[in-house]
């Protein structure tokens, strides 16, 4: 094994698909909220759709010890990735290393300022999809990750090709980021505001919302120096088409919890203030998603 111990810290839908895969050539353990976990440890972890099976992989609810040579997986939501490593801090080895999966911009920023230089801390991006709408069961949706090219990136990509995940390296994760920032700010939000599957908003009479989503988070991108590629409404009005998931945000919001869209939209919005670039469909955005988090 590439790593003595895989650590998947806040295992929800796609953090257990990963753990999963993994479990089946390494020690990984999933850490989950408890009736996640609970259902892990009684029945074991089910996973339908593009990979079927029963999973008997190891779930705890808190991280008690990071031995020598481990992989943290950092999967929960974007907004509780600080708090998440900070209680971590105190049980970090230095060749511990942090794989940062969520969705948003930065993300890698905040948790390396938060682990200071103890760690190394590895950006990753997630193209695969998953559902989980009952305890220990999860849909999945198969898809590449990539991970930037550092000097464990190549490792990391190694142990996740040999359990079954697409994985490519990236000579440009900031710029790969960027684009998939794009793609979230016009799915996630568009589809928990109607609680709808992702392919649904590809409709004809949602056109001008999603493009103006798209133009206005280039416009941002431009002024970062990011330089997204031409075409960008196209394939993702193509893209859409073939999306049958719920959203981790349109998910987020029919459970009644908090979402990222201060890492997706709500950046955008920061950034076009910042750079003087007006933002009114992602700051309106931004105000429905808000609205609906506390109308619970």
């Amino acid at each position: 094994m590439s790593f003595r111990k895989i650590l998947v810290l806040g295992a929800g839908a796609i953090g257990s698909c990963y753990g999963a895969l993994l479990s089946r050539k390494n020690d990984v353990t999933l850490i989950g909220n408890r009736t996640h976990v609970d259902a892990i440890n009684s029945h074991g972890l089910m996973i339908k759709g593009e990979i079927e099976g029963k999973f008997s992989v190891k779930a705890e609810d808190c991280i008690r010890e990071v031995p020598p040579g481990s992989l943290i997986i950092l999967t929960t939501k974007a907004q509780d990735s600080v708090e998440a490593v900070e209680k971590l801090k105190p049980l970090l080895k230095k060749d511990t290393v942090i794989l940062v999966l969520q969705n948003g911009l930065k993300i890698k920023e905040l948790i390396q300022r938060a682990v200071g230089d103890k760690v190394e801390v590895v950006r990753g991006l997630v193209f695969m999809a998953a559902e989980l709408l009952e305890p220990g069961n999860i849909t999945f949706w198969n898809g590449p990750t990539l991970i930037e090219h550092t000097k464990t990136g190549g490792k990391i990509k190694t142990l996740l090709k040999e359990s079954g995940i697409e994985t490519k390296v990236s000579e440009n994760i900031e710029r790969e980021e960027w684009s998939k920032l794009v793609v979230n700010c016009v799915i996630n939000p568009l589809t928990a505001v109607l609680r709808v599957r992702n392919n649904e908003i590809g409709t004809a009479s949602l056109r001008r919302v999603r493009h103006g989503l798209v133009e206005e988070c280039t416009l941002i991108a431009k002024a970062e120096g990011i330089s997204l590629e031409r075409g960008l409404k196209a394939e993702i009005d193509r893209k859409i088409r073939g999306y049958t998931n719920y959203s981790s945000m349109c998910q987020d919001i029919m459970k009644g919890k908090g979402t990222e869209i201060d890492f997706l939209n709500g950046k955008i919005v920061e950034l076009g203030r910042k750079h003087g670039i007006p933002t009114p469909i992602n700051e309106t955005i931004v105000g429905l998603i808000k609205f609906l988090e506390v109308k619970k």
